[in-house]
This record gives C-alpha cells, structure tokens and sequence, in this order.
C-alpha cells in the first residue's frame, strides 16, 4: 500500500469539490488523468472511494479524506519549513488575520508595507504552516488564561494577544436582550452558523456539553457586519466579542466562564520578528 502523494491531492481535490473536471482544471491535470489517479488509489487500497453518479465520498473515501487533508498539509509545512531555511530576504511581511482578530490594538501594531489578508480560522493555519503567511493571527472560545484548542498543522509557535469578555448577539427586540444565561440554557435557540465568524456551533455544543446548537443558516464568509445584520434581522443567535456587538442586543453568559482569546501562530517569523513583537507586547511564547 503506497498511497503516493499526488493521488492523495487528487483524491481530495476530487471529493472537496464534487468534480473530476473541476479537480483536471484546478491541478492542472486531464480528466483521463485525473480517472486514472483515482482508480490508481483506489486499487492500492482496495475499496472504491467516490461515487461516480453524483460524485461524492463513499464511507472509506469520507475516512481517507479525514486523514489526507492534514497530512498533505503537514507534507507541505514540511517543505516549507525547510525553504525558509534558505530563502532571501523578501522585504515584506504577510500577516494573516481571522476577521475578529483585527482589533484597533492589532491596527495601530501593523507595521508600514505589511500586506494584511483576512481568511478563516483554518484558512490562517494552514498557510501559516504552509508559507503563504509569514504570521497569522487566530481567535476562538477558551477558558480564561487557557490556550485555544488548534489543529496540529505543523510546528507552530503560539503566544497570547489579547482576551475579552464574549456575549450572544440577539436582535434588540429579542426577550432575553440584557440579561444573563447559561450557554446550556441556549441550545434550542436559533443559531446562525458562521464558523469563520462567530465561535463555531460545534465550539458551543463542546462547551454545553450538548448536541444543540443547530444552525437556523450557514453564514459562509468573514463579513463581521454582515452576521450582525443578519442576527439584528432575526434569522439567529451569535456568539462573538463584546465589544463588536453594535446594532444588536447582547446577552451575557454565566456559565461556563469563558473568553474570545487572540492568539498569534507562526513557524519562524523571520522578517516578521519585528510585527511578532508588536503584536504581543513581547509576551513570552505559550
């Protein structure tokens, strides 16, 4: 059993995207091509992975594409890591950010000719490990002074930025506007799902120790106005800072205790050093 590296791209490419045409174009490939590293794979593995007629995982494929995600990415970090070891000086720094990370402290951080992108939470990680970003800033739900829970991307380095108080954005009319509740208490209200945005519904179930929390409507994107009109407008609850809750109703949790932490990842910050220090107030690295 070999499963070769570029058939695992393509077996991935293929189940994210529901297509082999669209999987030839995105890699670059024939889509004879890509047949053919399909059926390559799953002949090494003895088990059909896709569906043909619609093309979708089987239940092996859905277990291979749980393992090839992270260890592709890992493969690349690998690479990556290994580049910055001899690459030239580049004169700039790329510092990605998730959209509640960009704080005004962050703002008035950043550094002259620094290119600024705004992804989501994974999408931070990824190319952080990867090489695409010289620095990333993440954010997530934790208990105060706990590190958040990332997925194992690479050898990131991980250092606190900031902590603040979160509260459930409701509509301004909503019955519950003003007070204060358990996260449990909450679980059969509308949510909107906004994994990129606000703290992720699988988070809240974790947190609540409950399978509630069920999204009313997946909000994919990493507009932080948008998901407030949306919740101003009924369509759901969210859970986000405090501090950015304007134009809606807020409602405090009493339990469990938790924050919206800001943590910054990078690999070797290299040029970025200088941002890096900025950014944390020289704290000591987690």
């Amino acid at each position: 059993m070999t499963m070769e590296t570029h058939l695992l791209r393509t077996f991935v490419a293929v189940a994210r995207g529901g297509s082999f045409s669209r999987a030839a174009r995105d890699l670059g490939y024939t889509q004879s091509a890509i047949s053919q590293h399909i059926a390559a794979l799953e002949h090494d593995l003895g088990t059909a992975l896709l569906t043909r007629r619609p093309v979708a995982p089987t239940r092996a494929g859905e277990r291979l594409l749980e393992h090839a995600g992270p260890l592709l990415t890992r493969l690349d970090a690998a690479r990556a890591d290994l580049a910055r070891l001899t690459a030239a000086p580049t004169g700039r720094v790329v510092l990605g950010l998730t959209p509640l990370s960009l704080t005004a402290e962050v703002a008035a951080a950043v550094h002259r000719g620094t290119e600024l992108r705004v992804l989501g939470r994974e999408d931070v990680l990824t190319e952080v490990a990867t090489g695409s970003l010289d620095l990333g800033l993440v954010d997530g739900m934790a208990a105060p002074s706990d590190p958040l829970s990332l997925p194992d991307v690479g050898p990131l380095t991980t250092t606190v930025v900031a902590e603040r108080p979160l509260a459930v954005a409701v509509p301004v009319t909503h019955p519950l506007t003003g007070r204060t509740a358990r996260l449990a208490e909450l679980a059969d209200a509308g949510w909107i799902d906004a994994p990129d945005v606000a703290i992720p519904l699988e988070r809240l179930r974790k947190a609540a120790s409950t399978d509630g929390f069920r999204g009313r409507l997946r909000y994919t994107g990493t507009d932080v106005r948008g998901l407030l009109g949306l919740v101003a407008a009924g369509q759901g609850l969210a859970l986000l800072p405090a501090d950015v809750l304007d134009g809606v109703g807020t409602l405090s949790l009493s339990s469990p205790r938790v924050v919206h932490r800001t943590e910054l990842v990078h690999s070797d910050p290299g040029e970025g050093a200088a941002l890096a220090a900025a950014l944390t107030g020289q704290r000591p690295e987690l």
